[in-house]
């Protein structure tokens, strides 16, 4: 009954629309954004033993030499983690490229990079070039970085403010769904044999074919055209299409209040960013949510999951079906955070989260310390990988990602986003190759570090951050200033103080 009210109240604010271009808006940049990056995240499980084979035969049919088996894992090590190095490469360019050309025009050219990719990819068996899948590895990379921050920032600046948190949820939900069809396909009974891998690796290539021959049918930003371009009939006809024939005037005007304070004001760079005092709790927070989303432990959830499931009397032979299910919980509790997110606020679900993932890794240490010694143990460690993956998917997962769009007016947001990407990137890429040598040191006591990330971190959410449910960039500014400031009249009275010139370099503080 409450997810059939949610429902309901979610079908009805669609038919408000009176459009269906934001609802395919949401599909098409989803499937050639955060879906490739999803899709990357989990697809290289099913094939490893295949390109370890390919691997071996290459280096026996060019050079005469059988690698050894440590050898040959090094070499996969490095085909896994140039993925993370082409991602930050991808992230870093990004801000720059969303601000000279756009967001749409970004996410298009994009799709040429992971079509090359693919190629790659489906050239690599017949080539016998493992070389070929290391590059396509890392185009992929570059792909996946720059639809991270564009995606996410193209979907937030085309949703009304009504529904932009929602909106915004949909960044994760293609994540997960991304993660599942990696997992899905897969299997031995799709694309996960010998003979189908490289199609496995080279699907990617489909769904970025798809975003390019659907994407020039929908607009540009609004927010872009008025705010970057200046052109107000441009952002208006957007909105139309968009939107559809409601009054709209209200965000119209928001707009162009921000767009008056940017005045003059260029978009400005990382490094103007980390030194602008104004910005600072904004800053903070964007740094502190997205190291804390790599190592809030879900990675090692997803690793323990096999162990479990194992220990739990789940034949070795049927694990990866098993672990489709940790897939499904990731997608379906993000789309049910996707329903109640406007209801229930993203603070709310942000603390609420991490202090839930927080309490379940504090519960499975015990389970797995006891699992040896009674009999039902696994079967509370397996409940507990659900409830931590759920806590995961219903809070953090859907609010991090479109934080910087939401809590950065115009000239910043480009520049933290780049922060926020390089964060996700650089943690993805050094969690990858620290965890083993974590897991060997302590086992499954590296749930401890785990679990005081996301407490602290769920800690600095509730009495740091302001919610930003139907908030404007500028309330959302201001209410980040009323939280900080030291003294109400004293900050009164020094932005009282404040030059016309100063106005636009300091927005934040409105």
């Amino acid at each position: 009954m409450f997810l059939l009210c949610h429902y309901n109240c979610l079908h009805a604010q669609f038919l408000q629309l009176e459009s269906p271009v934001i609802i395919a808006a949401i599909f098409i940049s989803g499937i050639g954004g955060t879906f490739q990056y999803g899709f990357h995240i989990s697809v290289m499980t099913s094939p490893s033993f295949f390109i370890k084979e390919l691997v071996n035969k290459t280096c026996v049919q060019r050079y005469s030499l059988s690698l050894e088996q440590w050898q040959v894992s090094l070499i996969w090590s490095f085909v896994v983690s140039i993925f993370c190095i082409g991602g930050l490469l991808g992230s870093l360019c990004a801000g720059r490229l969303t601000s000279n050309y756009g967001r749409k025009q970004c996410l298009l050219l994009n799709n040429f990079v992971a079509i090359s990719g693919a190629v790659l990819m489906l050239l690599s068996k017949t080539a016998m070039s493992f070389e070929m899948i290391m590059v396509g590895r890392l185009l992929y990379g570059v792909n996946a970085g720059v639809s991270l921050s564009v995606h996410t920032m193209y979907l937030v600046e085309c949703a009304p403010k009504r529904l932009r948190g929602m909106v915004g949820v949909t960044v994760a939900t293609f994540v997960s769904m991304g993660k599942f069809c990696g997992q899905l396909l897969g299997i031995s009974e799709l694309l996960g044999t010998e003979d189908r891998w490289h199609w496995l690796l080279g699907f990617n290539g489909f769904t970025a074919l798809l975003q390019l021959l659907t994407l020039p049918l929908l607009p540009e930003s609004p927010r872009y055209l008025l705010l970057d371009k200046g052109d107000r009939q441009g952002c208006e006809k957007a909105i139309r299409r968009l939107w559809g024939n409601r009054d709209y005037s209200v965000e119209v005007e928001e707009m162009l209040e921000e767009h008056a304070a940017l005045q003059g004001v260029r978009s400005h760079t990382v490094m103007e960013l980390i030194r602008n005092q104004t910005v600072r709790w904004q800053l903070l927070t964007t740094i502190v949510t997205f190291i804390t989303l790599q190592l809030c432990g879900i990675n090692a959830v997803y690793f323990y999951s096999f162990d479990v499931f194992s220990a739990a009397g789940i034949p070795n032979h049927q694990l990866r079906y098993a672990a489709l299910g940790t897939g499904l919980c990731e997608f379906s509790t993000s789309v049910v955070c996707f329903m109640v997110i406007e209801s229930t606020g993203k603070k709310v679900l942000m603390f609420r989260g991490y202090v839930g993932m927080a309490a379940s890794l504090g519960l499975l240490i015990v389970t797995l310390y006891l699992q040896d010694q009674v009999s039902w143990m696994p079967y509370c460690s397996m409940a507990l990988i659900f409830i931590f993956i759920f806590f995961f998917s219903s809070g953090p997962a859907g609010v991090t990602a479109p934080l910087p769009g939401e809590i950065f007016t115009q000239s910043f947001k480009s520049a933290g986003y780049t922060i926020a990407c390089t964060i996700n990137w650089t943690g993805l890429f050094l969690l990858g190759m620290l965890f083993p040598l974590i897991v060997e040191h302590l086992d499954y006591f590296c749930f401890l570090i785990f679990l005081c990330f996301c407490l602290l971190c769920g800690l600095y959410v509730r009495f740091n951050v302001p919610e930003t449910k139907n908030r404007t960039v500028l309330e959302i500014s201001a209410e980040f200033q009323k939280m900080h400031s030291k003294s109400g009249g004293s900050q009164k009275r020094k932005s009282n103080e404040q030059t016309p010139n100063e106005i636009p370099t300091c927005e934040t503080k409105l």
